[in-house]
């Protein structure tokens, strides 16, 4: 015999665990008919050296189709064996970390900042050229060679997709001198509207890179090719810091006709103008330096005029603000998202705690980023004011901010990309 009060016990436990179970079998379903039906983050086919790493089906798992060619270069029947990789793993980087992998960055002791220490590298650029490194941003109509990059560009009539061969770079120049060598890698991206963005892996110590890689691009009409620009921005890896930028290639299609078949072209790589990069919106900051409590205080007010990130013509932007002092960056925060809007207002402050003699060696860097729930973030645009400020306009902030010490100093300043 059970008492009721046992029996009562024991009937609302199997209830309790009959209704956890019903719900984590129905969650697993559900999570796993999402997966089915989930849409790549590129819709591309990417070629390595024979390798198809995404085939035309664009499911979740790709599969390794290794094609055999002949002398002439015709694709023969694949081999027998596919080998199933993640989308996540498919080999656009090889065996070396990726290039804008963490790095463990070494902290800076004699810096007493009271935020959250980060190691994130931030995208492409370096803000200044330290030690050894040799690139820098350069002034308008300073086009110095720093050799050539060799790629194809070719079209897919019946599946309406662009094919661009990154085939091989040469007389790259000396990143570092340790090795008197460098670790290059191509990232590209379709202009202007900068929905397609890829990268080649890193080859280690070479000057004359050989790629031979192969990104397929689908849903481009060919009637809208001569409106593209293909941008090519060099880079050389550096586990230790951030990634140098070598050089860029700009190409714009409205001289290229891939009708009659594959394309191939040698651009000189010229140094990056900062100055003639596309205009991605502003950015209203204020600054303010107490002497006294030597502390900073960040106000990121407002943004408007933010280029269409989404299909729905808007976009979700935030803000991420790092701090550096000197080229490691030493603390990091975000603003919170704002939903479907080009004209976001976000009226959030920060406090950093900085000794005024360091200040010379501090800058402050503004990634206006698009928020996106299942692909991964985009950053629009791009602010650095500071000891490494590449705008009059960010110099002369701030300068204010340094020669009027407890006035909150806020400004408008146009985003560059990145």
């Amino acid at each position: 015999d059970v008492s009721p009060v046992v029996a009562g016990l024991i009937g609302a436990t199997v209830l309790v665990v009959s209704v956890s179970v019903t719900v984590f079998v129905w969650t697993c379903c559900h999570q796993q008919a999402e997966k089915k039906h989930k849409t790549p983050p590129y819709k591309f086919i990417h070629m390595l050296k024979g390798i198809s790493i995404y085939p035309e089906t664009l499911s979740n798992k790709k599969k390794i189709n290794r094609i055999r060619r002949d002398k002439n270069g015709a694709p023969k029947e694949p081999g027998r064996g596919n080998l199933l990789v993640d989308a996540a793993e498919s080999g656009l980087i090889g065996s070396d970390k990726a290039p804008d992998g963490p790095s463990a960055a070494p902290q800076v002791d004699q810096l007493p900042i009271k935020v959250d220490y980060g190691d994130e590298l931030s995208p492409d650029q370096s803000l200044t050229p330290g030690g050894s490194k040799t690139s820098s941003p350069s002034s308008p109509g300073d086009d110095v060679l720093l050799g050539e990059l060799t790629f194809s560009v070719d079209y897919n009539f019946p599946k309406k997709a662009l094919v661009v061969t990154i085939q091989e770079a040469h007389g790259l120049p000396v990143m570092d001198e340790h090795t008197q060598s460098s670790d290059p890698y191509i990232k590209m991206t379709i202009l202007p509207d900068k929905r397609h963005r890829v990268k080649t892996r890193v080859l280690r110590k070479t000057l004359d890179p050989v790629f031979d890689e192969t990104f397929t691009f689908y849903g481009i009409p060919y009637s809208q090719l001569q409106d593209l620009v293909l941008h090519f921005l060099v880079l050389s890896f550096d586990r230790f810091s951030r990634d140098d930028v070598i050089g860029e290639v700009m190409v714009p299609l409205a001289g290229v006709d891939p009708s009659t078949g594959k394309v191939q072209l040698t651009r000189e790589i010229l140094k990056r103008n900062i100055q003639k990069c596309i205009s991605r919106g502003e950015l209203q900051v204020s600054l303010s330096y107490q002497p006294v409590a030597q502390r900073m205080t960040v106000v990121v007010l407002k943004a408007r005029h933010l280029p269409k990130m989404d299909i729905t013509g808007l976009s979700d932007p935030y803000v991420k603000v790092n701090v550096y002092y000197g080229r490691k960056r030493i603390a990091k925060k975000k603003t919170h998202v704002k939903k479907c809007t080009l004209n976001p207002v976000f009226n959030e402050s920060f406090i950093y705690d900085i000794p005024i003699d360091l200040l010379p060696d501090i800058s402050i860097e503004f990634l206006v980023i698009d928020f996106d729930r299942t692909t991964k973030n985009e950053v629009v645009g791009r602010l650095i004011l500071g000891a490494h400020s590449i705008t009059t306009a960010g110099v002369e902030h701030w300068r204010e901010v340094c020669e009027n010490p407890r006035k909150p100093v806020a400004k408008w300043h146009s985003l560059s990309e990145y």
